[in-house]
């Protein structure tokens, strides 16, 4: 085939899949009921009660929106297909159809009316704030927390409230941790909603309830465009609603409540109430100030993270090269147990497993955790730097007179360190962005900052951007500074 019959073959082929792509494309319910199922996403490390793993059944999901779910697909003549998504991201990733519709504790706020559609509610909860028995600067008023860490999930109703108030809130990624730190005095108090707060709060005899602060709705979202599909679950919650069927479900799970005799008789009015206040924040000056100090907490770790790396690592690495045989087996072991396992595990073992042993600050966990995992890369660098030095200058030095210790201070280390030097700096530029992970363990650093930016501008592109443009200005100076040493150290 000649060049000029391929290319009019790949022009035919292109314009055919740019008419294709122009088609009308079939709406959300004909394309739900086109393929039989709802796809619903949510989170099941929420936990109970809302959708989680039977624990007699590993295989099988079990939750009241679990029963939702299949009871809303049965109205709609398909059957329930459950898409794991990170509950933070359930309105992202709906956007980009991944999913139908998010069905996970998805709160109806003003900052996502609007860009989602949101259904009908199906459960009315309370903004429930939790404290230590004896803490008696806790109240039942937002007041009270000025001034405390309060615990809470991100870009939830309660972190809105917060926020809206100056209050300095802690985020958490799961249900049960935000209780556990405020056991173990990391935090002052948690306000989250009630379910949440009686199963994995008040079961803690340490904690009290406090009050609450306000209720919300829960509701079923789906992408404004497939507003037929909003409608069909709209009449679907309804029918489940007024035949008794909603309200059983939650009998069912113990979180029943005679104020959900409201969503039982729920009307228009009602639900254009509920939609009626909206709000869109724009990228500007404040986010760049929030962006700025979330870098800097991404500067503080991982130069802290790296000063203990490149100490513990240069350790390692002579212990395994000249310390006795049993030292360079223990150092080997841990070489390889750090390399071997990865750091977001390790961050949580720190920071939440060893809770009963040591209490560490979310900072001093975060740097101690990453300079942990990084020493042991740094080990290695090192390691291959010091074996290329020529064994002869250690045998040259002793023969001088020098001690071993002498010898290696003067002679072999700087040698070894600048072969190392640009393992190192690489490691460093490698440790500025894995300092990212740290969030999981409460840590505001410059990417969380960034994934909360982007839910209040309901936009991931410019804050996208702007957060990889602070990376690569971190970054960068590093790279230069590594050759401008590299330069130095081999003329000397």
């Amino acid at each position: 085939m000649t060049a000029r019959r391929v290319y009019w073959l790949a022009l035919f082929v292109a314009c055919l899949l740019g008419v294709l792509s122009c088609r009308p494309q079939a709406s959300g319910l004909a394309a739900v009921r086109a393929r039989g199922e709802l796809r619903w996403g949510g989170d099941t490390q929420g936990g109970e009660p809302f959708v989680f793993r039977d624990p007699s059944h590993a295989d099988t999901l079990v939750g009241f929106e679990v029963e939702l779910a299949n009871a809303i697909a049965r109205e709609l003549g398909v059957r329930a297909t459950f898409v794991q998504n990170d509950w933070a991201n359930l309105v992202p990733s709906l956007e980009r159809g991944s999913f139908d519709v998010a069905l996970n504790g998805l709160e109806v706020t003003p900052a996502r009316t609007g860009r989602v559609r949101f259904s009908r509610p199906y459960y009315l909860y309370r903004m429930r704030v939790m404290a230590r028995v004896g803490d008696s600067r806790v109240r039942a008023n937002i007041d009270s927390l000025r001034g405390l860490r309060v615990g809470t999930l991100g870009n939830s109703q309660s972190h809105d409230l917060l926020r809206r108030n100056g209050i300095e809130a802690v985020l958490y990624e799961g249900q049960e941790e935000p209780y556990v730190d405020l056991e173990r005095g990391r935090t002052d108090a948690v306000l989250l909603d009630d379910i949440i707060a009686t199963r994995y709060g008040v079961v803690k005899p340490s904690l009290r309830v406090v009050g609450d602060l306000g209720d919300g709705y829960y509701a079923a979202a789906v992408r404004p465009a497939d507003e037929d599909l909003g409608r069909a679950i709209d009449e679907s919650i309804t029918r489940i609603a007024r035949s008794g069927e909603l309200r059983a479900i939650m009998a069912r799970w113990q979180i029943d409540d005679p104020r959900l005799e409201a969503i039982v008789h729920w009307s228009d009015e009602n639900q254009a109430q509920l939609l009626r206040t909206t709000e869109r924040a724009t990228f500007g000056r404040s986010h760049v100030v929030l962006f700025a100090k979330g870098a800097w907490v991404t500067v503080r770790v991982s130069i802290g993270a790296m000063l203990l790396a490149i100490t513990l690592g240069m350790l390692l690495a002579l212990s395994r090269q000249y310390g006795p045989r049993p030292i360079g087996v223990l150092c080997t072991s841990y070489v390889e147990l750090f390399r071997g396992t990865p750091v977001l595990l390790q961050l949580y073992l720190l920071y939440f497993g060893l809770s009963r042993v040591v209490q560490l600050s979310p900072m001093t966990a975060a740097i101690v955790g990453l300079g942990l995992n990084y020493a042991a890369y740094e080990a290695e660098v090192y390691r291959a730097g010091l074996q290329a030095v020529p064994k002869g200058q250690m045998e040259a030095a002793i023969a001088l007179g020098m001690t071993r210790g002498l010898a290696l201070r003067r002679i072999i280390v700087p040698q070894a360190f600048r072969l190392a030097l640009p393992g190192v700096t690489n490691d460093f530029i490698a440790l500025l962005k894995d300092s990212s992970l740290v969030s999981v363990i409460t840590v505001v650093e410059l990417t969380k900052q960034m994934t909360i930016t982007a839910v209040d501008v309901r936009s991931w592109l410019l804050p996208g951007l702007a957060c990889a443009a602070m990376y690569f200005a971190m970054s960068y100076p590093l790279s230069r500074l590594s050759r401008r040493l590299e330069e130095r150290l081999a003329r000397s």
